[in-house]
């Protein structure tokens, strides 16, 4: 199985920088995507975008990448028209697998919880389907290669997963401008602190990645004792400060996640 031809339903943000990844790899030929949009948008060359889907056989998958919210009115249009896909690919946040086995009616129905640097190949794709179908999964894993790290995931964490790496990238930003921020509080320009701080955590995130041992080593072997960047861990590490901030931020992202999730039951 080979997922060759590809309609989406919606391409906003995260469609857009998957679309984009798939065409410049090669993964995907623009004149083999047609996009169903609300509105136009900037769309790479040859990509085929109108308000309904097309005439024709049906596609090898569909992407759903709209939002949650309009799950109902896509499944009222186009249910019908989509009966015997053989892969929905859904990127909706907080939509489960029954809940879109109920609207559509596809050979396989996965969900995929693609984060935004998917668009410079440097993202994290999580994949779930109870589909117990070798070849379908490993087309779905092949087309989603190109976008990152792919990991398939137990229902049941795929919430948390959301929150993690789908949501991780904001908290990440928030992190970044807090960094720098903290920069110019000791008297930094704000544009050179920016950069630094950039930089910082790009290059460090670099190193963790190709390193043969944790970050928590990796800070350990940073700090030396009694020196400066041991002071500032002792400030992170009080009362395990960092760790129950993120803990309480993903636990909301989470919550938030399981309660649209509900919502789309309904």
């Amino acid at each position: 199985m080979r997922i060759a031809r590809v309609w989406m339903i919606g391409c906003g943000n995260m469609g857009g920088a998957m679309l984009r990844q798939w065409i410049a790899r090669g993964t995907l030929a623009a004149d083999s995507v047609d996009v169903v949009n609300r509105a136009d948008r900037l769309l790479p060359a040859g990509v085929r975008q109108a308000r309904d889907l097309p005439a024709g056989a049906l596609p090898d998958a569909v992407v759903l990448a709209m939002k949650p919210q309009q799950l109902d009115d896509v499944a009222a249009r186009f249910a019908d028209r989509l009966a015997g896909v053989p892969v929905l690919l859904s990127i909706l946040a907080g939509v489960e697998e029954a809940a879109l086995a109920r609207r559509f009616r596809a050979g396989g129905v996965l969900r995929a919880m693609p984060n935004l640097p998917v668009g410079i190949g440097k993202g994290v794709v999580a994949l779930d389907t109870s589909r117990d179908d070798p070849a379908m999964r490993r087309a779905v894993a092949t087309l989603m290669a190109p976008l990152g790290l792919v990991e398939w995931v137990a229902p049941a964490q795929f919430d948390a997963v959301t929150a993690l790496a789908g949501s991780g990238p904001a908290f990440l930003y928030r992190f970044i401008d807090a960094l720098a921020a903290a920069g110019v509080a000791q008297g930094l320009p704000a544009d050179q602190a920016q950069r630094l701080a950039l930089a910082t955590v790009e290059g460090a995130g670099l190193l963790a990645s190709a390193a043969d041992v944790g970050p928590g080593e990796l800070a350990e072997r940073v700090a030396s004792p009694g020196g400066s960047t041991r002071k500032g861990l002792d400030v992170l590490d009080a009362d395990g400060a960092l760790t129950v901030l993120l803990t309480e931020t993903i636990a909301a992202a989470t919550r938030s996640n399981a309660e649209m999730a509900a919502a789309a039951r309904a």
